[in-house]
């Protein structure tokens, strides 16, 4: 936590060499930045975003809503969304977390509809240049099987779900440090997947060695439902 008052930080190759009073900076670099009248902070790190959700944060009939009526009121507006809208509210989400200092994002991306894959946060990503830990997310048990979002919202073959997630890791994690894109897996919550499918995914991540990513316990409706279904 030591601040230092009118200091240098030498960057090489994309990281962070030095730091120090400005008395001891290197007099030769290939580009100088001033900051005089700045705080030069580390990247914040946000572990956990739904950027889809910057579309649709606005809309009068959820707001200040418990979570479960709150997510019944987006649910049949999220069905619309496209890949482009995805990759447009990825786009804007990076930006707004970029201007705030944060240089780091996770991304639970749980929604599959009209095309939307998880290469579209990827390519926002790129367009961006944030470092992005995109989490593929799912749903999979729908009102139909006594889960909380409407069939047409949730992927119905789990056998499907799971090759994505494989098909995600191979093409975007990489496991090298510094690493500028990495996958996690993320069925999403006890309420929108079966026990099946969370199993599953935990069983793949550790043997890719990515990380798992999932909601529980948020508030009294998910635990009321868990242990009505679960025991």
């Amino acid at each position: 936590n030591r601040e230092i008052e009118n200091g240098y930080i030498l960057v090489r190759n994309n990281r962070v060499e030095a730091v120090g009073p400005t008395a001891d900076c290197p007099d030769s670099a290939d580009r100088t930045i001033d900051l005089k009248g700045h705080v030069v902070i580390p990247g914040l790190i946000n572990t956990h975003h739904h950027m889809f959700q910057s579309l649709t944060r606005a809309l009068p009939a959820a707001q200040n809503g418990e979570l479960f009526d709150w997510l019944s009121a987006l649910f049949p507006v999220w069905q619309n969304i496209t890949p482009a809208m995805q990759r447009a509210a990825s786009r804007t989400a990076m930006a707004e977390l970029m201007l705030s200092g944060c240089t780091t994002a996770a991304d639970h991306a749980y929604l599959h509809v009209n095309g939307i894959t998880l290469d579209d946060s990827f390519q926002a990503a790129a367009e961006m240049g944030i470092r992005f830990h995109g989490a593929r997310g799912a749903m999979s048990l729908g009102q139909s099987k006594g889960g909380l979002p409407p069939d047409e919202l949730v992927e119905q073959d789990e056998s499907a779900i799971l090759r994505d997630m494989l098909r995600v890791v191979e093409a975007h994690h990489d496991h090298r440090p510094d690493a500028m894109t990495r996958v996690a897996l993320a069925p999403c919550s006890p309420f929108t997947v079966t026990t099946d499918l969370m199993r599953e995914a935990a069983t793949m991540a550790r043997s890719l060695k990515v990380g798992l990513h999932t909601h529980t316990a948020e508030n009294w409706k998910d635990l009321a439902f868990s242990q009505e279904r679960y025991g």
